[in-house]
């Protein structure tokens, strides 16, 4: 029984929604919009 059990749990894959290399290029995106976001508003603080 405890072999089956075993046998049995083994099988579970939990499959990911997206490709890995997908969860990379969307993280690398959205550290270069926050890049950018941050590049635009360089100086505003010494403007005024």
């Amino acid at each position: 029984m405890s072999t089956a059990v075993l046998a049995a749990e083994s099988e579970i894959v939990n499959h990911l929604p997206f490709e890995p290399i997908a969860y990379g290029i969307v993280t690398f995106c959205l550290f270069v919009v926050a890049l950018g976001v941050t590049y635009a508003f360089r100086s505003t603080g010494t403007k005024h």
